[in-house]
């Protein structure tokens, strides 16, 4: 007798939706990392010559953008929107080594994140959440 993979047709549907969960921690630390980017804005302030600055009004700018993706993050286009702010940050390094160093930070908890994010959907698809597991009592 061979063993047969699973096709996704009979692959269980888990019994709360995990992305939805990890959306939340998504959501999440982007707000966390708009504090520290506003948190920066005031280095920027203080240090570089103003708000009024191209460096101000660039993290200025991300700092709101990342907020505004905490509602845009259930869409799968997002993941591309938040890298592209990520690189944004880290090319602050040219005018600002300390907003530029929050960039690299952010940027790797990011890739950690949507590395994670595509760990779930695969065990997601091959069946092999917890949630999909059977709650019956086992022989």
């Amino acid at each position: 007798m061979t063993e047969q993979a699973e096709t996704p047709a009979s692959v269980p549907a888990p019994a709360v939706d995990p992305m939805k969960g990890f959306r939340g921690v998504m959501a999440g630390t982007l707000v966390l990392e708009a504090i520290v980017v506003a948190l920066g804005v005031l280095f920027v302030s203080r240090q570089y010559g103003g708000v009024g600055t191209t460096l101000g009004i660039v993290v200025s700018v991300v700092a709101v953008a990342l907020i505004a993706c905490c509602w845009l993050i259930r869409y799968s286009w997002s993941a591309l929107v938040v890298l592209a702010l990520q690189l944004v940050l880290v090319l602050c390094l040219i005018g600002s080594v300390p907003v530029g160093v929050i960039g690299l930070l952010f940027a790797a908890i990011w890739v950690y994140l949507l590395w994670l994010r595509r760990d779930v959907a695969r065990r997601m698809a091959q069946g092999r959440l917890p949630s999909q597991q059977p709650t019956g009592p086992s022989a």
